[in-house]
């Protein structure tokens, strides 16, 4: 069955963004300098950017010329920094290089520059760039869909040439030098505080595990190598199933329960429904989709031969649409709910839903045991778990 994809991952990191080899370590301090047109009188911003915050390293109320100049102790290993104007970002890698020198513009100050003195910094504008083109088309295709100018799948279908337009660039530039700081700048770009890049997706875990990988072997000691490694690690982990996870002792037990309302408008929570020892299948869809009448009668298929062994489906719509899912969901025998926020659902980006359909398979114990990678092996999923 064809799986439309729709969201993009969440995870609770901090965008690092680092830089690269120290082969050239004869000087203890490095430069970043430069000037901006017609800023004068405004005060520039000179910040480190750290494993989990953002910090304030100095700063110049700039001349009538527009010229400054930072010097720092050179760090012991790969780091980052920004320049902070009106609210506007340059990113700047540091690492074997003594000199950055910038050339921008106060009105355009983080897209309109030009960078001497760091190949890294050169990358890191261009996915920059693609990163907030990408985003803005994001969003004209969200409102879209929100002003019903887009069905479900032609939103899902644009969200995706989009996404796939950012990865593209990205996984040659990381497969080009997976230990640069463009790779790891490449992997932590956001839209509306989601990954691009998803530690969860199988495909996307590729080119976390390839930087991963490279930073470990050359950055062993770095917190963002750690931290990286840790992970995708972890990420690999949960995508084999080796590690099921138990609502009971996550940070917070809310943080995988999910209360929406059915068609009655009574809200009904997931874990009352798991309560019973039952094998459970998370099922994200939505019924305007052109895949959604094949996929629910398997599904149909599947409840008939399992429901009295214990198996049940929890159903949530991501239909714009109130009216239409309730006449779809009326006569359908498993525990059906919608999330009125449709395609903004903070309960999708909860689960890193990235398509739909999109299932997880809990056990009898409460835990997410499975992602379900395809729906043609569910029924074999769902026999094994009932027997466990």
């Amino acid at each position: 069955m064809k799986r439309q994809h729709l969201y993009l991952a969440k995870i609770t990191v901090i965008c690092i963004l680092t830089g690269i080899s120290f082969s050239c370590q004869n000087k203890n301090e490095f430069t970043i300098q430069g000037e901006v047109s017609d800023a004068g009188g405004k005060t520039m911003y000179f910040e480190h950017i750290g494993t989990s915050r953002v910090t304030v390293v100095d700063s110049v109320r700039l001349k009538g010329n527009g010229t400054f100049k930072f010097r720092k102790s050179r760090p012991d290993a790969p780091d980052f920094y920004r320049l902070r104007l009106n609210g506007q970002l340059i990113n700047i890698p540091i690492d074997s290089t003594e000199t950055v020198t910038i050339h921008a513009d106060t009105l355009q100050f983080a897209k309109n520059y030009t960078v001497e003195g760091s190949s890294d910094c050169q990358h890191i504008k261009e996915l920059t760039l693609l990163q907030l083109a990408t985003s803005e088309a994001y969003h004209k295709h969200q409102k879209a869909f929100n002003a019903k100018q887009l069905s479900a799948d032609e939103y899902m279908e644009k969200q995706k040439e989009v996404i796939e337009g950012y990865k593209s660039v990205a996984r040659k530039l990381m497969l080009s030098n997976p230990r640069s700081a463009t790779a790891y700048f490449a992997l932590f770009q956001q839209i509306d505080n989601l990954l691009i890049f998803d530690p969860y997706d199988k495909d996307d875990n590729k080119y976390f595990g390839a930087v991963a990988t490279s930073w470990d072997q050359y950055y062993a000691n770095s917190d963002r190598a750690r931290q990286l490694y840790t992970m995708t690690l972890n990420a690999r982990k949960a995508l084999s199933g080796d590690r099921p996870i138990r609502y009971q002792e996550a940070d917070s037990k809310t943080f995988f329960e999910i209360s929406l309302p059915t068609i009655n408008g009574q809200k009904l929570a997931l874990f009352e429904s798991c309560k019973d020892k039952k094998v459970t299948l998370v099922d994200f869809t939505a019924y305007s989709t052109k895949e959604s009448p094949a996929h629910n009668m398997e599904l149909a298929r599947l409840y008939e031969k399992y429901k009295t062994q214990g198996f049940e489906i929890y159903q949530v719509s991501l239909d714009a649409d109130e009216h239409f899912w309730k006449n779809a969901a009326i006569n359908l025998p498993w525990l059906c709910v919608r999330d009125p926020q449709s395609v903004n659902s903070p309960v999708a980006r909860t689960y890193n839903v990235k398509e739909l359909p999109s299932g997880f398979i809990f056990n009898k114990d409460g835990e997410i045991v499975k992602r379900v990678e395809s729906y043609a092996n569910l029924d074999k999923d769902i026999s094994l778990y009932l027997k466990q």
